[in-house]
């Protein structure tokens, strides 16, 4: 770390000598915060620089305008907004499992690899401490994470308000005493573990009714998904492909709809299985992505686990910049005039 600061230190005394500009001052800072949240920097290191710089008086606007973290161009607007979700505001745009880990030592570097700030919960196999999920509630830092508990196992819809309620619950006990979030999953079906749209719908109902914030998991279908809209649902979040696959984004043209129709936040969840698929699905227009068994099942699950989460941010900022135009013939990237012509 040492040789960060002193890298810091340096540029920030020549800059400085030189008049540095507002501008860069924020770039500076913007750098410095990110250099920290890396553990490149300490904290202190981190007040330390930006005390040399004036002290803390940058700090907010430089986090005001930059992207994921990263300083930008601080002479121009910010691109994005947070992703906010039935009220609570989220910087990460990965949301990640705890099931499928070979321990939870590895689920927990994972979870901090990825920088995500919600993490789906199985309510009932951590009630019922299942196999690979004992002390999983005490493992993470929830004042860090928010937890997003979800009824997976239940085949009915009143099977599914019953978990949700007991996942509420189980939030409280862990200090998120406001924490009114529930994945809803209603998955009859044993092989291809698709949900229930009937169920989903119905359970959808009234746990909106009970002031859950829903989200429900749900196969491509757009008609279903303006549907949950309507009802009140917190988001959506269709399928790319069968939960567990690994297939990619088999359903695009119906999750296209489902973007262009719906104006609740659209989480692309199952079936992602590589970092292009995750940037796929964002380059779509997707709010955010929810992945699980790419990132456990991997060989080195915390290495994916970053990957994923650049994935998510890179997807969303070329969605945000706006791809070039496809033509069907060549065009060339320098210029044609003063070139150099044989006779």
């Amino acid at each position: 770390m040492k040789d960060v600061f002193k890298e810091f230190e340096e540029i920030i005394q020549t800059s400085l000598k030189n008049n540095m500009s507002r501008d860069a001052k924020l770039m500076t800072v913007g750098q410095i915060l990110y250099a920290v949240t890396r553990d490149d920097l300490t904290r202190e290191e981190g007040r330390q620089l930006e005390e040399m710089m004036g002290g803390t008086v940058h700090r907010a606007e430089a986090l005001e305008n930059s992207i994921f973290g990263y300083p930008v161009d601080t002479a121009t607007k910010s691109f994005d907004k947070p992703l906010v979700i039935a009220g609570k505001t989220f910087h990460s745009r990965l949301m990640t499992g705890t099931g499928k880990y070979r321990s939870i030592a590895e689920m927990q570097q994972s979870v901090n690899a990825s920088r995500c700030e919600i993490v789906t919960v199985a309510v009932r196999r951590v009630q019922t401490n299942a196999p690979g999920h004992e002390g999983l509630a005490e493992a993470l830092d929830w004042t860090k994470i928010w937890m997003l508990p979800n009824t997976a196992g239940c085949q009915t819809a009143d099977e599914a308000i019953r978990v949700a309620r007991l996942g509420r619950e189980m939030a409280k006990l862990l200090g998120q005493e406001d924490n009114n979030f529930v994945k809803l999953e209603v998955i009859p079906d044993s092989k291809y573990l698709l949900p229930d749209p009937i169920g989903t719908l119905e359970a959808a109902e009234q746990l909106v009714k009970e002031g859950f914030a829903v989200l429900p998991y749900i196969n491509a279908d757009p008609l279903l998904a303006k549907r949950l809209e309507e009802v009140g649902c917190a988001t959506v979040m269709p399928l790319g492909s069968p939960i567990g696959s690994g297939q990619g984004i088999n359903n695009a043209a119906n999750i296209q709809i489902i973007i262009d129709t719906v104006n609740i936040p659209v989480v692309v969840d199952a079936g992602i299985g590589t970092p292009s698929e995750a940037a796929r699905a964002m380059e779509m227009g997707a709010d955010a992505l929810l992945i699980n068994s790419a990132i456990a099942n991997a060989q080195n699950s915390p290495a994916m686990a970053k990957a994923m989460g650049m994935a998510a941010e890179a997807g969303r900022l070329a969605y945000l910049a706006g791809r070039m135009p496809i033509k069907d013939y060549a065009i060339a990237s320098s210029p044609q005039t003063g070139t150099v012509t044989s006779k």
